[in-house]
């Protein structure tokens, strides 16, 4: 059985140096008072650095370099930890990555292969790749290293003074949620949220086992897994997991531009709909903290 905080304590002074301690901020957005964590401010856009470096620093990494199946975020962030300790990398990404997340990954100075379909088709690719050249493989979500890696953005938030006593947290295939439900091992509320059009983590929870889904909308190049992995599934047994339409994704994306002036992607903003949408209602005087957790918007409003 996986010792999880003793996993995230090793993450956390493994990766120090490699990552940037995000800021923290509370804010009143769409009439909530929320704390946030700003972790789209993480090296090339999105928490993904950190399971990223903590998987290349926990193990030495062959001739044959690093090899990843991503979305988009996931790929920049290997790409990039991989440049930054020395080793080639190879990502795979489905076409509805987009120009604007293949262009960052292509600028940290990885190889990318863009792979008809979606994510898990980017993964067999990823995968078949492994097997030709021994390349050590960065899952997205479903190892304990990249869960370890994800689980030390709550370390840190707690130790910046989070006070909040719920939250939301967006889900693609349950890396940071899977992260954030080790290390807080139940002692606030974690409530799950996810586009409608990709209900990865909900469906399971409500069939009792992981099962493929039919993966689709605004930010499905983000929190389009098909299959929530079993890591982050035994994580988060008894949570509460909601569902939110693109429309709402959208208008908290808005909304953080409009009142605070963070420029976001739809996976970023999903955890926010969930809470001015109504998804999710606190109870009265119940804290509320909301992880803000991409910025790679498509397009890219400087290309």
């Amino acid at each position: 059985m996986t010792d999880w905080q003793s996993e995230i304590e090793a993450a956390a002074a493994r990766i120090a140096g490699h990552v940037r301690v995000t800021p923290v901020a509370r804010l009143t957005l769409g009439g909530f008072d929320v704390e946030i964590k700003l972790e789209q401010m993480q090296h090339t856009g999105s928490f993904k650095a950190r399971g990223a470096f903590n998987t290349l620093l926990s193990g030495s990494v062959p001739p044959g370099g690093v090899v990843a199946a991503s979305g988009g975020n996931h790929g920049a962030a290997v790409g990039h930890a991989a440049a930054a300790l020395g080793h080639a990398a190879h990502i795979f990404v489905p076409e509805i990555a987009g120009p604007a997340k293949i262009a960052l990954i292509e600028r940290t100075g990885a190889t990318c292969h863009v792979v008809p379909g979606v994510y898990a088709d980017a993964l067999e690719a990823a995968q078949d790749h492994e097997a030709r050249t021994g390349a050590m493989q960065v899952h997205a979500y479903d190892a304990v290293q990249t869960l370890a890696g994800q689980g030390t953005c709550l370390r840190e938030w707690e130790a910046q003074g989070l006070e909040a006593e719920t939250v939301l947290i967006a889900v693609g295939g349950g890396g940071l949620i899977g992260g954030s439900l080790a290390w807080l091992a139940g002692r606030r509320k974690v409530v799950a949220v996810e586009p409608r059009l990709a209900p990865t983590l909900h469906t399971a929870l409500q069939g009792g086992r992981p099962v493929d889904v039919e993966v689709a909308g605004v930010a499905a190049n983000a929190l389009g897994a098909r299959r929530i992995g079993e890591l982050a599934f035994g994580l988060a047994q008894g949570i509460e997991s909601v569902l939110v339409e693109d429309e709402a994704i959208l208008a908290a994306r808005d909304l953080l531009w409009r009142e605070a002036r963070l420029l976001v992607e739809p996976a970023g903003s999903a955890a926010l709909a969930a809470l001015i949408s109504g998804a999710c209602r606190p109870d009265p005087g119940e804290r509320v903290a909301v992880l803000i957790c991409g910025a790679n918007p498509a397009p890219d409003p400087l290309d």
